[in-house]
């Protein structure tokens, strides 16, 4: 549905409208200021920074506005009682998190923290999740992916970077909780994820950041000697197998549909350190992973160590060879995607108006000299200015999104090769508005083999004007497109708070959470060495036991609408370490507890286990209680905590 400023633009050349009083013209001139503010300033700093790249024009196709078209799109509009037919998972950028939104709805239905704190749930103050964060309490969510068989979702685990601390989390999708972190070696600015797609087996991460290696402080001033990290990471275990080092800066990361080939965006070609010296160079490149030459050097031993590590290195710096093929794109290259056949990857070339499309059949020959990596690209259309992300639809087109112009670029990948090759055909089939400045781009089932070609996400970074004022920060604009009919029709905005950085939308289908705790997560392995420790049944007893001169540890049951304990006796400074398990079963019936002046809370959902250690305040009485509203009179599941003078 446009909006009233859109309408104002659909109108005669200088007709007023009722609503804003404003000429066509003005409500025009108005609607450039507001898109192309950014536009223009972003085109005058990259024109004065960079003198390279590709020489021809940005291709100036006007792009279409989101009116009506003759087919009739599908209902956003989900009834009560009624379920999404698609899960999309959002990166949460630097809030930390993973939220969970139903398509096309766009409800936002849950939000999984993972390197955030949170209140609700106690994430990062619970025993559990203080080890598995290992004290860090923030981070930098950007790339979120689910695991992978046979080329599609299995429906296991979303894997999520830290892109502030240089980590990978894991997500159980039974549970939509965190179940592992791991902390990557020498890298800094873990940005591009990406499972591997013929089964779950490796997730490979880049580092974006150069350092020197090792990064201890012996030689910081010769950025010669830097390199970045491509890391992989057994999706299973969450044990880092392997690294190579590469020279440039890696960005994006893909992988293809036969467990051959890494793929990871790279630019500062130059090796510099400052902006003006990382943009001197006319190309950067795409790095192509040899994953079987690498696993047989490192299986050969055929590998270094980096300080104390004991995780096995590849020094692929420099020249090709049989470790890395290093493909020459468009300067400094962002996103790269592999289209759901599996024969081609688009890489976006930011400061180029263009994408280059891979052949991935061609690599094998380049890799053993037979051809010139540059061979390799079969196709480079011009898409628009600021080219970032590539989805699909299943049907041989591609949708782009470009940053500096705020459009989405339909095109053809096999209109494209051809006119590549010279033949009279235009691959650009349409251009779309979005607002404003959009990022990452994901269609349903897109990055598998069964991308159904029914909805497509824009990730717009500003908002401006399309939501009421909220002060200076602003919130995020989600745009969902039916990409179902031969137009795109921009059919929703969703605000959000900042910053998604990627998301994928999934058929409902493939996931199959369950309905309460079915305690197979790693984290009750744990209360369950307590429990033996203490000869206590976690699920069935409730005790106090003093564990040493200034240790208490507690273990308590709930069933509603009661604790088992309602008085625990404690000492001034003690360590008090609370277990609380809920031993109802019923669907939805989460407990929690909050011990007031203490600095605790958390949440304890039904079948479920948690717990937190805190130190006991001065003398006195402090209660605790449930902060989840599951009795309506405030009087139940209450207890005091007594803290007696030592």
């Amino acid at each position: 549905m446009p909006r009233k400023d859109d309408r104002d633009e659909l109108r005669g050349p200088e007709e007023k409208t009722e609503e804003t009083g404003r000429t066509d013209g003005q409500a025009e001139r108005i609607r450039q200021g507001r898109r192309f503010f950014l536009k223009t300033s972003t085109v005058i700093g990259a024109a004065a920074i960079v003198g390279c790249g590709d020489d021809r024009e940005a291709t100036q196709t006007p792009p279409t506005t989101p009116t009506p078209d003759s087919h009739a799109p599908p209902a956003t509009h989900v009834a009560p009682g009624e379920l999404d037919t698609y899960y999309g998972f959002w990166s949460g950028g630097q809030s930390g998190e993973i939220r969970i939104l139903g398509v096309p709805s766009m409800r936002e239905l849950k939000r999984i923290p993972v390197f955030n704190n949170d209140s609700a749930t106690g994430h990062t103050r619970t025993d559990w999740t203080k080890r598995v964060l290992g004290g860090f309490g923030s981070g930098d969510t950007h790339h979120v992916h689910l695991s992978y068989d046979g080329g599609t979702y299995d429906g296991r685990y979303v894997y999520v970077n830290d892109k502030g601390n240089g980590r990978l989390a894991r997500v159980r999708c039974d549970v939509m909780e965190l179940d592992a972190v791991v902390d990557i070696p020498h890298a800094q600015g873990t940005h591009g994820i990406f499972p591997q797609r013929h089964r779950t087996g490796l997730v490979l991460c880049n580092s974006e950041f150069r350092t020197p290696l090792p990064n201890d402080g012996s030689n910081m001033t010769d950025p010669t000697q830097y390199a970045a990290l491509h890391t992989a990471i057994d999706g299973e275990t969450m044990e880092v197998r392997w690294q190579v080092m590469v020279e440039g800066n890696m960005d994006l990361c893909a992988t293809d549909y036969q467990g051959k080939y890494s793929f990871a965006t790279a630019y500062n070609s130059e090796g510099g350190v400052t902006l003006e010296q990382m943009m001197s160079g006319e190309r950067d490149f795409l790095y192509v992973f040899n994953l079987e030459n690498i696993a047989r050097a490192v299986e050969a031993g055929q590998t270094i160590r980096i300080g104390s590590s004991p995780v096995p290195v590849i020094d692929a710096r420099g020249e090709n060879g049989q470790f890395v093929l290093r493909i020459p794109i468009p300067k400094s290259p962002h996103g790269v995607n592999v289209d759901p056949t599996g024969r081609y990857a688009i890489c976006s070339g930011k400061l180029s108006p263009t994408v280059s499309v891979v052949d991935i059949e061609k690599i094998a020959d380049a890799f053993a000299g037979r051809i010139e990596p540059r061979d390799c690209v079969v196709a480079e259309p011009e898409v628009g200015l600021g080219p970032l992300h590539t989805a699909f639809d299943g049907r041989g087109n591609a949708y782009t999104s470009i940053f500096i112009d705020s459009i989405v670029t339909k095109w053809n990948i096999a209109k494209a090769i051809e006119a590549y090759g010279g033949a009279q055909v235009d691959p650009i089939l349409e251009r779309l508005d979005v607002h404003y400045q959009v990022g990452h781009i994901n269609a349903s089932m897109s990055e598998t083999r069964e991308a159904d070609g029914k909805w497509l996400i824009a990730l717009c970074k500003f908002s401006k004007d399309r939501f009421l004022n909220v002060g200076p920060l602003k919130p995020e604009n989600d745009q969902l497109i039916d990409i179902s009919g031969e137009s795109m029709q921009l059919v929703h905005d969703g605000p959000t708070y900042p910053e998604p950085h990627d998301a994928v939308i999934v058929r409902a289908d493939l996931i199959h959470p369950t309905s309460i705790q079915n305690r197979e997560a790693p984290r009750f392995r744990m209360y369950e060495e307590w429990a033996r420790e203490d000869g206590v049944d976690l699920l069935r007893e409730s005790r106090v036991i003093r564990k040493g001169p200034r240790s208490v540890r507690v273990y308590m049951t709930s069933r509603a609408p009661n604790f088992a304990l309602t008085e625990i006796a404690v000492k001034t400074g003690d360590e008090v370490h609370v277990i609380v398990t809920n031993q109802d079963q019923v669907e939805d019936l989460s407990h929690g507890l909050t011990v007031t002046k203490h600095d605790v809370q958390f949440l304890v959902n039904a079948n479920d286990t948690n717990s937190a250690t805190f130190t006991a305040g001065p003398p006195g009485v402090y209660w605790y209680y449930c902060p989840w509203f599951c009795h309506a009179m405030h009087l139940e599941m209450r207890g005091r905590l007594l803290v007696e003078p030592r």
